[in-house]
């Protein structure tokens, strides 16, 4: 009985091996690639799976969303302005089979691409543009470089440029343009109120030349405000007596 056990323990440890290494748990969020004697077998989806231990070899592939941040790049505007751009790019695997067999890295890969594409597509672009229409830009980033991931079953959802760094001497030549734009603003809004405020006196006084009540009604309260500022008795003059006055000196 015991003989036998000496056989029995090695052989049920054996079996025992075998099972742990045909075991394979995939995540959720994971997706398995199956190689049999280095020829692809197909996918495995999430749970429990079995393999032919020492036969087949799983790589599981994460299928998450990806962050990656692209260091400042040296860039030559269209314009000759040299400025420092950085990005960030959010990606996704949505075949796990192609970004196994159809590149080596695909997240270095993305990253070199998208360090081209954005010296490329910001070396055809103006400064203006940059600052003032960032979303075409990212857009157009977007497209370029999911259309190179494409092939490697690699989906770019989201291309962000970050910060533009501008020389100095450009950012007090922007500033002075800024000041002088605001103090042109505010010379134009200056005389709009000038003008307005012309038009407005030249009509009401064309409405009190017309109607001599309402002059003699407007004179009597200039005196009493006059009055009142300077702590002091005035002594209304009748516009009668102005107007032969005026007519004397003509």
């Amino acid at each position: 009985m015991s003989g036998s056990l000496l056989y029995v323990i090695p052989i049920l440890f054996v079996f025992l091996l075998l099972v742990v290494s045909a075991l394979r748990i995939v995540w959720q969020y994971q997706r398995g690639v199956v190689f049999r004697f280095g020829k692809l077998v197909g996918e495995r989806d999430p749970g429990l799976n079995f393999i032919i231990p020492f036969v087949d070899r799983m790589i599981k592939v994460d299928m998450r969303v990806e962050t990656l941040v692209v260091q400042p790049q040296e860039v030559i505007t269209r314009d000759n302005v040299t400025v420092q751009v950085d990005a960030v790019i959010f990606f996704q695997p949505v075949n796990a089979t192609d970004t196994i067999i159809k590149v080596e890295s695909y997240g270095k890969a993305t990253s070199q691409i998208a360090q081209t594409t954005l010296r490329s597509v910001l070396g055809q672009s103006d400064l203006d543009e940059l600052l003032s229409h960032r979303d075409k830009i990212n857009e157009r980033l977007r497209e370029i470089i999911d259309e190179h991931t494409e092939p490697w079953g690699v989906n770019v959802g989201i291309v962000e440029v970050k910060d533009v760094l501008l020389p100095e001497a450009l950012q007090r030549v922007m500033s002075r343009q800024a000041e002088a734009e605001r103090e042109k603003r505010a010379k134009i809004i200056h005389a709009e109120g000038e003008l307005q405020a012309s038009e407005a006196l030249a009509e009401a006084g064309d409405k009190l030349g017309a109607s001599p009540v309402s002059l003699q009604l407007r004179y009597m309260q200039t005196l009493l405000e006059m009055a009142g500022e300077k702590n002091a008795t005035i002594l209304p003059i009748p516009l009668d007596l102005l107007r032969e006055f005026t007519k004397a000196l003509k």
